[in-house]
This record gives C-alpha cells, structure tokens and sequence, in this order.
C-alpha cells in the first residue's frame, strides 16, 4: 500500500504547499488546491514531488520518493481545457506514472449579494420537539464536485424557518459564473453532531437574483425517499455591486488559442553576421540581441500555443539562387508551411536563414503584418488571437503601409509587439505605439491600440545578466497583451465567462 501527499513547490527550492495523504492506493485524486497568483507575463516554474508517507514526520526527507515534474503555470492554465497530463521522472531506470494538473481561474469579482430565506412545512426530526433547520450552501466545481462556501445559523423549534439575512461575495457562491449550480442542503441541527439530513435542492445566482416571485420556489428533496418533502422559498434578495472588474486575461478563462508569429530584420543596417559588432552575429559564447528577444517573449508565451508551431518569418534580404528581395520569407525555407517546432526551432531557423540569405534592404514591416492579418481575419469569433511579434535594428521604410496596415489590424483579433534592438532612434516607432496618440491612416483612426514599441536597450542589465535582461523585456512587453485581447472582445460584443483581474488567481488541483 502506499499513502501518497504531493509536495507542491514554486519556484526552485521554495516550498508553496502539501495535499493531503491518501491511504493505500496507487491512483490517489487529492482534494487540495493551491492557490497562486497568476501573471501572464512572467514565467512562474513549478515542481511537483510525491512521496510515500512512512511515518507521522514532517521532514520530507523520511519519506519514499516516488517522482517529479517539472511545468511553468501557464502551461497548465493555457493546456487544453486546463488540464495538463505530465511524466514523473527522478528515479533512473524506473517509470514513475504520470500526473495530471488542472487549473480554474478564480474570478475577481467583487459583487456582494445579500439574500434571505424560508421554509414551510419541513420534516419534523427531533422526538420531544420540531426541528432546529439550517442551510449548508454549496459551489459547484467543475469537475462536478462541491466546494462548501456558507452555513446559516440554526432556527430552533419550527418547521417554518426565516432565516436571518446574510451576505456572501458572489466568487464564493458561485466564482463569478451566474449560471453554475448552487446546491443547498437542509440538517436538523443535533448537539452531538449527528445532523439529520432534511433534504436538498439546486438553485443559481440568476435564479437567486431574481428576488421574491412565483418562480423562486424550490422543492427539496430526499434522495433516499425519491419525493418531493417540503418546499422552501426565497423570500427577499437584493444584491449590492460595490465594484465589477471585467476579465482581463479572456483568453486564459475562454481558452481562446494564442497564435504566436515571429518577424526578423534581415537588413543590412545590421551588420555583416560573421563580425562581432553585427546585431547578427552568431556568438558561440552568448545570444546575439536578436534572440534574446526572441526567447525572452517567445518562451513566455508559446504556453498559451497549444501546438507549439510558430510561423516565423524574414524581411529585407536578397533570397538564393536569384537574389530576389523579401520582406516575408519564411524562416524554414519551406513557402507552403513556414511553421518552426518550438522557440528553439525558431532560433534554429533564424541561424539558418543567416548562414544562406543576404542581408540587404529596405525596411518594411507592411507585408508581415499584412500575412499575418491576413490569418486574422478568417477567425474572429474570440476562439483564436494572433501576437506578432517584430525584432529590427532601424527605421521603417514604409511608414505609410505600415500605419495602413496596423489600422486595418486594429479591427481583427491580432497585436503586434516590436522590439527595437541596437543603438538606433527608434522615434518613428513611438508614433506606431498608440498609448498617447492612437494611429491613423488616410483619416482612419485605429480602433484599438495594439502595437507595443520597446527599445531593447532599457531592459539590459548593467551586470551583464542575460537572463535578467531577458526577464525585465518579457514583462514589458507582455503586460499589454491580456488588455488587447479584452478590447477586441468588447469591440465585438463577445461575452466572456466571469470576470478575472490582471492578477488573477489560479486554482490548481492533482491527481494521478
């Protein structure tokens, strides 16, 4: 037999929280979750280790290891469904099992409601007496389990109980989802403890909401007498908003699929990539600016892309045999599937494309965005969101393509990020950046802002740290996206699910 607690750890060497132990089985589904803060643009790394429990210590270190995984928490939260299955390892020549990992956004809203309660003729339970009734309200999960979230006080003597009013936060009742069953049990209350089982009904907030009428009467049952016993009615309801925060990450809550695309300058401006002082160059000793950016950002969000397929694209080369000039050639080399494997089949790609192209000219962003846009507009139902995301060295060539292009962008579900890399001024590329003034083309105003400009330059850590440097980029330039996605939601009137903050928080429940 084996008793099996998880040990959740956060970050390296950091331990965040245990389950429960599970008595004598090799297929334990733990109850506890853990909940942890969830911020889209950074990478949250996350071990998991189990253990055999062999005694009542503590020390982690008296008990049998059974395996590990290792996951970033965007991954669970951006797998299919929020459930994400994993390998354990650790222990050579051994299969460990597997663990599966699933998430659920705890919503942020901050409605209050206020509801009170009554019974008529419920079943009398005490000999000598009446009944002493009280309500245990439930939440729904949605695995289908009940989480309970309030318990009334207890009416002595009646069979038709007015329950005091009281007031719970709507994440409580229901997490923010107006339409998720609520279930509600009645007890006879004992002083021993042996609560006697009355009956039971289902409501939901909407129902709840609806205050006192005809239709907010519920019947309670008793599984085991399969009739309807008593009936119990709502009597008053009346709910206070005190705020409401829209979802800032719809994406992570609706599993809308990120579609992350790359774009690289091959200009000339860049430098020759065989010499140290190019932008270029391919250092064996450390990454060139061009793919940090490209790792810092990509590695981030290729957790929200489920297929981890990454069209990845060149502009402004001389392309072999006949020296023909692109401004979207695909990385690979491959014209009818430009899809890299990965981040680092990205990098492979770009090294690639470096060692056969020629670097030469001019710098135009309009027919990446373009191609891209052009994916965009086949899907725009909310269930895909496109992020380009553009590296270059200088000036645009074609500023008034490109302001035409981000104009027609802004419409479709789709921004796009640019990182500025070497000592350039990039004042141009503030005018594409709308936070002040939002872009326009021909007497078109963008409808969204959805182009984030940074020079790359004001994230390099001083000390020489890459990591650092990469980490301070990602943040940056990451922290716009979830409001993006939200804008074009609401530009077309596409519902979410309950509300989110920019900070949410992610709930996340195991078992093997």
């Amino acid at each position: 037999s084996r008793d099996f607690p998880l040990w959740l750890i956060r970050q390296v060497g950091t331990e965040f929280g245990r389950t429960e132990v599970i008595d004598n089985t090799r297929n334990p589904d733990f109850v506890r979750k853990f909940v942890l803060d969830f911020f889209f643009e950074e990478k949250q790394n996350l071990r998991f280790d189990v253990y055999n429990v062999d005694s009542r210590s503590c020390n982690i270190s008296k008990h049998d290891f059974l395996g590990q995984t290792f996951c970033t928490l965007g991954e669970i939260i951006g797998s299919r469904g929020g459930r994400l299955e994993k390998t354990l390892s650790g222990i050579p020549g051994k299969k460990c099992g597997i663990i599966i990992l699933t998430a659920e956004e705890l919503s942020n809203c901050r409605d209050i409601a206020t509801m009170q309660l009554c019974a008529n003729k419920l079943d009398k339970k005490d000999f000598f007496g009446k009944s002493d009734p009280f309500l245990v309200f439930y939440r729904s999960n949605e695995d289908g389990t009940f989480t309970i979230c309030h318990k009334t006080e207890v009416i002595k003597n009646t069979l038709n109980p007015v329950w005091q009013p009281f007031t719970i936060p709507v994440r409580a009742l229901c997490n923010g989802d107006y339409d998720r069953t609520v279930k509600v049990d009645v007890y006879d209350w004992d002083r021993d403890g042996s609560h006697d089982f009355i009956g039971e009904f289902t409501t939901s907030y909407r129902e709840l909401s609806r205050g006192q009428n005809q239709f907010n009467v519920y019947e309670v049952r008793h599984e085991s007498k399969g009739v309807v016993k008593n009936r119990i009615q709502k009597c008053d309801a009346l709910f206070f908003a005190l705020s409401f925060t829209l979802i800032v990450l719809y994406f992570v809550c609706n599993r809308t699929q990120l579609n992350f695309t790359v774009a690289i300058d091959f200009t000339a401006s860049n430098g020759n990539p065989s010499q140290p002082t190019s932008l270029h160059y391919m250092s064996p000793y450390q990454m060139n600016a061009y793919a940090m950016a490209l790792k810092a950002v990509g590695e981030i969000i290729q957790d929200y892309d489920s297929d981890k397929l990454f069209p990845a694209y060149g502009f402004g080369a001389k392309l072999p045999p006949d020296g023909k000039i692109s401004h979207a050639f695909p990385l690979n080399g491959d014209s009818d599937n430009s899809n890299c494997v990965g981040i680092e089949g990205v990098l492979e790609a770009y090294f690639q494309s470096l060692r056969t192209v020629q670097l030469y000219g001019p710098t135009n962003f309009a027919p990446v965005i373009n191609k891209v846009a052009n994916c965009a507009a086949e899907i725009t139902d909310g269930s895909q969101y496109f992020v380009l995301l553009m590296i270059t060295d200088g000036v645009i060539s074609d500023m008034v393509q490109t302001k035409e292009a981000v104009v027609n962008a802004a419409s479709l579900p789709m921004s796009i990020i640019i990182v500025g890399v070497g000592p350039a001024e990039f004042d141009a590329m503030e005018e594409l950046d709308g936070d002040e003034v939002r872009v326009s083309s021909r007497g078109r105003l963008a409808e969204r802002d959805i182009v984030q400009f940074v020079p790359f330059r004001d994230y390099i850590d001083r000390s020489g740290n890459q990591v650092l440097s990469m980490a301070r980029l990602a943040k940056d330039v990451l922290a716009e996206i979830p409001d993006q996605v939200v804008s074009f939601m609401k530009s077309r009137g596409i519902e979410p699910r309950p509300a989110l903050s920019s900070s949410p928080l992610a709930e996340v429940h195991q078992h093997m």
